[in-house]
C-alpha cells in the first residue's frame, strides 16, 4: 500500500502528521480512518454480494453487434 517508502521516508510522513493532528487528536483521527475504511470494505461486500446475486441471464454479456436497447423513444 505504502509503495516503496524507505523507513526515513514513513518517520518523515509520521512526523508531518504528529505536526498536523496534535498529540491529542493522532487517536481521534486514527479511529476515524479506520472507521471510514471498515465502511468501504463493508458496502464493497455489500455490491460483490448483490452482483453474485444476480439471475445469470442478466450478468451475461450480450453479442458485441446487439444494439443497445433505447430508454426513451
Amino acid at each position: 500500500m505504502l509503495g516503496n517508502l524507505s523507513g526515513s521516508e514513513i518517520l518523515i510522513l509520521m512526523l508531518i502528521v504528529l505536526l498536523v493532528f496534535g498529540a491529542n487528536r493522532l487517536p481521534d483521527a486514527g479511529k476515524a480512518v479506520g472507521k471510514g475504511l471498515r465502511e468501504f470494505k463493508r458496502a464493497l461486500s455489500d455490491a460483490e454480494n448483490s452482483i453474485h446475486q444476480l439471475p445469470s441471464s442478466s450478468r451475461e454479456e450480450q453479442p458485441r453487434d446487439a444494439k443497445p436497447k433505447r430508454l426513451v423513444e
